[in-house]
């Protein structure tokens, strides 16, 4: 015999919990695959010409250095591009405030807060804006949205204060939804 308590409770289990706040934050980078190979096709092209006058000059180990110089440039590429895979997940729910950061080769860390024991804390440059953003709680600091510039680093910050101060009032009833 059932009280109707099973269907309850899962009913309950079912309900997920709403985001307040959730934000994805990636390195910038101004130059992308198209722009990188017009980038690298003009400097072969620029470098292979003017290797090649030194050749017909006779310094032909010049013509070498000019391929090395290609191949250190495209080498400096991949490593920033390899370094964008970085990234940062923050959520805000009524009941938790999480932290995922993973680092350009996978390696995950993860931090989970109360949101009503979080203090956001910044460090401010007079002449450069937010230059650091922390999450303290109970003795742990991390410092997160380090891929962002000064700007966006104050509207995230305004973001982020408005969702804690939401998750610190708590969730709200709707009948309609």
């Amino acid at each position: 015999m059932s009280t109707g308590n099973e269907i309850e409770r899962k009913d309950f289990e079912d309900q997920r919990e709403v985001q307040i706040f959730s934000a994805l934050l990636t390195p910038h980078r101004s130059l992308n695959r198209t722009g990188f190979l017009a980038v690298m096709l003009f400097l072969s092209v620029v470098s292979f010409v003017t290797g090649l006058a030194f050749l017909m000059m006779g310094a032909w180990p010049v013509f070498g250095f000019f391929g090395l110089d290609v191949l250190v440039v495209w080498w400096a590429f991949k490593v920033n591009f390899r370094s964008a895979r970085a990234r940062e997940e923050i959520t805000v729910t009524t009941s938790e405030l999480r932290v995922r950061r993973i680092s350009h080769r996978g390696q995950v860390a993860e931090w989970t807060f109360n949101p009503l024991w979080v203090r956001l804390d910044m460090e401010v440059d007079e002449d450069f804006g937010i230059e650091h953003l922390y999450l303290i709680s109970r003795g742990h600091q991390i410092q997160i949205a380090r891929f962002l510039g000064p700007e966006e680093k104050a509207s995230f910050y305004n973001g982020l204060v408005e969702a804690l101060n939401a998750a610190k009032r708590g969730p709200t009833y709707n009948p309609i939804s």
